[in-house]
């Protein structure tokens, strides 16, 4: 070996080196890292992409990639889950089915692209959208199964003997794999594919059933991947496994393995899979912002893959030395010192210091927000009259059902308010989309770290029930908030407006302006969440009980979206021309759905909905909007870390208590286990320009 080159097995003895590094600065710098509970919930968010990138290593060796195992992890989901509650197939017996769904999978993308030699790039990009495409297919993108069995969710959310199950599956994975890939003759083939395709077909290796034995196992592992992902979040859904594919295949290239074949093993794909995990729940503990993993694990994947492009990749042909076996590069002892996995000290070198730049911002985050924190105690912004004398500020963890959406960024706002004004340390984190999977996630490292009271406004309760239950179970005080869970599973449930109140309030809208007779649609944000499906119910009850000649013809989802809200907006005025009225129930969609009736230039029709009056007011004004229903957002934020404030401190009692002094809100009426906002408000020409949110 060289001394300005490194081997593959270098590299990986490097990159355990800076997992350990990992685990030692989280262990000091992150709040609980190093306790066994975290380490039981790491293995666990290891579970599936861990089984999808081992399943994935041995396909990338020869020089392919599989771009569907996250659809079929989705399409999985959705099967398993309809043939159990709607087949009545018993559990395990839909468990075997699913699996060989999976193989058939497997199948399609192997018949593709050994058979017919087409890029496996472009057919698994193909199967990524038919398998996720048949998912919500089957489902209307909404269906969802849940109400598993216990023995059936025992695989994906016990621990026997302080091991979770997901861990035995990833060793069994594992170790076998490893043996297929660096035991066995057909391992040594895979090598030879990577090296060379056409070279390893005329050396006599049977590469049609080589790749499709790798593909037709790629497929089994991601269906049972997606069993998996079922049994730890108690929910079939067709957006199970969404983005999965894209984290396996950074584990992978991050361990060693290469993107251009003939390169990678086992053992470095688990460690880029432990690095990727340890960093993302580490941050999350250390109170990072939750979009810095997305940006640290990026910049470590791009230098790894730098990094081994500079070294000798299989197109740059370097001389064998005496020794390397061209055909079997990894599998013949003593090649690890060939050029063929060479790393230059700087590559190394810059890899490392990527992890300090990384471990530099941690640390200065929490040095930040330590500093904060001491200047709100020994401040002019000191806590309140209305905080509870306590020996340490309460920890309020609230999330929103996507951090992004202007409606959650203005409850943040008063979020932010009252915990100042009440000395409390507020936790504000989410998806950036409406992703239930996410939101178990986070509310599971806040159970590690320990706050004392955690707050949710929930896209889907019975995906997030389980996970919320487990926190109660810890002591913890639960608040749901906008969209409720299940009542078992939360303390209480910060009610903006009575779904009733809501419903009636936005039909009776409605039907004014269609005269009380004629078409109208709606468009929401999603099909399966809780606080929308409650509106709309109550929609369709008042519509029968006081207006029988007026028809909902049409309920489309917009995710949360603008655009998505303005093209479904577009759609329905095409294919429903007789629909005068266009009813939006999700702040992004009532201005997406203005738009496009701005555009089409139908001033018979006309919007209304639940939206925000900043987003609206152009609209509103120009007459396109006729009104808009809510509630002030920033209130309902504001009340809720005064509730949860209330809750921990032992001063609001669910059950007991009939009101709560809510700081500049003043005395809020609690109903049993809910805590009342009030009447919904409407927002029409001559009064939305006195309110700024």
């Amino acid at each position: 070996m060289t001394p300005r080159h490194f081997s593959l097995a270098t590299y990986e003895r490097i990159l355990a080196l800076v997992v350990a590094g990992l685990i030692v600065f989280f262990a000091v710098t992150a709040r609980n890292f190093g306790t066994a509970g975290n380490a039981i919930e790491l293995v666990r968010l290891s579970g599936e992409i861990g089984l999808l990138a081992i399943a994935l290593t041995p396909v990338m060796v020869t020089g392919g990639i599989d771009l569907s195992v996250g659809s079929v992890m989705g399409l999985s989901a959705v099967a398993f889950g309809l043939l159990w509650r709607d087949g009545h197939v018993p559990i395990w017996g839909a468990f075997a089915i699913t699996l060989l769904l999976g193989a058939a999978a497997g199948s399609l993308n192997a018949l593709l692209i050994a058979r017919f030699r087409l890029p496996a790039l472009v057919v698994t990009l193909g199967t990524f959208s038919l398998f996720r495409g048949l998912a919500e297919g089957i489902t209307g993108g909404a269906d969802f199964v849940s109400g598993f069995p216990a023995g059936f969710l025992w695989l994906g959310q016990s621990v026997r003997g302080g091991v979770p199950p997901q861990l035995v599956l990833l060793a069994i994975a594992a170790v076998s794999y490893g043996y297929l890939l660096h035991g066995t003759i057909a391992g040594r083939r895979a090598y030879a594919i990577g090296w060379s395709y056409e070279g390893a077909k005329y050396a006599g290796v049977p590469v049609l059933r080589q790749l499709t034995i790798l593909y037709v196992l790629s497929g089994v592992v991601a269906s049972l991947a997606g069993l998996l992902y079922v049994a730890r979040i108690g929910q079939a859904k067709s957006d199970a496994g969404t983005g999965y594919e894209l984290l396996a295949i950074a584990a992978t290239v991050l361990g060693g393995t290469s993107i251009a074949g003939g390169r990678g093993t086992i053992a470095g794909t688990l460690l880029g899979v432990a690095g990727i995990v340890i960093l993302q729940n580490g941050l999350r503990l250390a109170d990072a912002p939750a979009e810095l993993a997305g940006i640290l694990t990026g910049a470590l994947l791009l230098v790894s893959i730098t990094a081994g492009k500079r070294g000798q990749s299989p197109f740059s042909r370097a001389r064998p030395e005496k020794g390397d076996c061209p055909l079997f590069p990894v599998a013949i002892p003593g090649n690890g010192d060939s050029p063929l996995f060479s790393m230059k000290n700087a590559h190394i070198a810059t890899l490392c210091g990527a992890i300090l730049a990384a471990a530099a911002i941690v640390a200065g985050s929490n040095w930040w927000l330590a500093q904060s924190i001491e200047r709100l105690h020994h401040s002019g912004a000191s806590p309140s009259a209305d905080s509870a004398h306590t020996s340490r500020p309460i920890t309020v963890a609230m999330m929103p059902k996507a951090k992004g959406d202007p409606y959650f960024v203005s409850c943040r706002l008063g979020a932010e308010e009252a915990a100042k004004a009440l000395g409390v340390n507020l936790l504000w984190d989410g998806p950036t989309d409406l992703d239930p999977a996410r939101q178990n996630e986070v509310v599971e490292s806040w159970i590690t770290r320990g706050v004392d009271a955690i707050a949710v406004s929930v896209e889907n309760k019975a995906s997030i029930s389980t996970v919320l239950r487990k926190a109660k179970g810890r002591g913890i005080k639960v608040l749901a908030w906008d969209a409720d869970a299940e009542p078992d599973a939360r303390d209480v449930f910060i009610n903006q407006a009575t779904p009733e109140g809501i419903g009636r309030t936005l039909m009776d809208r409605t039907a004014a302006l269609l005269g009380e007779q004629g078409d109208f649609a709606i468009v929401t944000a999603s099909l399966s969440a809780a606080n929308q499906n409650e509106w709309i119910k109550h929609i369709r009850a008042r519509m029968a009980e006081r207006y029988p000649r007026v028809r909902l013809v049409a309920l489309q989802p917009s995710d949360g979206d603008r655009d998505r809200a303005f093209l479904e907006a577009q759609n329905i005025l095409k294919v429903y021309p007789n629909v005068r009225v266009i009813m939006g129930i999700a702040a992004p969609a009532v201005p997406g759905i203005a738009e496009a009736v701005r555009q089409s230039g139908r001033t018979d029709v006309k919007v209304t909905g639940l939206s925000l009056p900043n987003m609206c007011k152009p609209y509103v004004r120009s007459g396109v909007i006729d009104s808009i229903v809510l509630w002030n957002t920033r209130d309902l934020g504001y009340l809720t870390v005064y509730a949860a404030h209330a809750l921990a401190d032992g001063s609001l009692v669910p059950g007991n208590s009939t009101s709560l002094h809510a700081g500049r809100l003043g005395t809020i009426q609690v109903k049993g286990d809910e805590v009342l906002l009030g009447e919904p408000f409407v927002f029409t020409k001559e009064n939305i320009d006195g309110f700024d949110f």
